[in-house]
């Protein structure tokens, strides 16, 4: 493992830091979104917004703007919610215990455990697709029905503790290699499941409508069903739904961006 990654590394830029800030932008970006469509919006994103400090100080309607193309909305607003706190109740420090991660919005047990990892090299234990595509081809080649939690006690007794960095890293990258020259062991994962089409779904809508207030703030309604030529009532159901979550905020006939206390 470790000589394909020494010959074949993955260039990949949140790799060159061990800021925790860049290492929490990458990790929340990085959520439900292949590394390749990550790359360019991370680096457009620091430039933007290189600190803690500067992305808890600037406008949502910008931080939105700049986060357009990745998709799954909720993530950005999360992280100014976490710059914010960091900000203002760790004096622009991250926290390096899990638990006080985990109190942070949109951070998971997976997103501490690879922050911990990446910015501070701790030995955690986390599995993601292409650590478990490595863990199921080696060691369940027979098996149906894997689970995280099996896999898991694999993880913990194979990690490297002395750089955990470099082995994560490692893993991932030859998971990657692993599904390009086979079949995907991931189908074998209990936990596995087909991701729906995107295309016509309501996350393309309302990622559609957003985009449009974000380039057009103060949007009437009747101009967004025209410039959208879709279903009048689906446009309509996710313009609500999005307001109930409050992404958007109705001014009278008028739509905008909500503002960061309102989300």
């Amino acid at each position: 493992m470790y000589r394909h990654y020494n010959e074949h590394p993955r260039d990949l830029p949140w790799r060159k830091t061990t800021d925790p800030y860049r290492i929490v932008i990458s990790e929340i970006m990085l959520q439900q979104t292949q590394a390749g469509r990550v790359i360019e919006k991370y680096k457009q994103f620091i430039r933007a917004f290189p600190t803690f400090s500067s992305l808890a100080h600037a406008p949502l309607h910008d931080v939105l703007t700049m986060w357009q193309g990745l998709g799954y909305n909720r993530r950005a607003i999360a992280l100014k919610k976490i710059a914010r706190i960091i900000a203002e109740e760790h004096k622009g420090k991250l926290p390096i215990s899990e638990e006080e991660l985990l109190k942070l919005p949109g951070i998971g047990k997976y997103t501490a455990a690879a922050v911990l990892t990446f910015a501070f090299n701790h030995p955690t234990v986390f599995i993601e697709t292409n650590i478990r595509r490595v863990f199921i081809h080696f060691f369940f080649r027979d098996r149906e029905g894997v689970t995280d939690a099996e896999i898991s006690l694999l993880v913990a007794k194979t990690l490297d503790h002395t750089n955990p960095r470099k082995w994560y890293y490692a893993l991932m990258d030859y998971g990657v290699m692993l599904r390009r020259q086979y079949p995907n062991p991931n189908r074998r994962s209990a936990h596995y499941q087909r991701q729906s089409p995107f295309e016509g779904s309501n996350r393309q809508a309302r990622g559609i409508i957003l985009r449009l207030l974000v380039r057009k703030p103060g949007i009437l309604e009747k101009e967004i069903l025209r410039e959208l030529k879709g279903s009048s009532e689906k446009i309509r159901e996710n313009l609500d739904r999005l307001q109930q979550e409050g992404f958007i905020e109705r001014k009278g006939k008028r739509f905008i961006v909500a503002k960061e206390e309102d989300v």
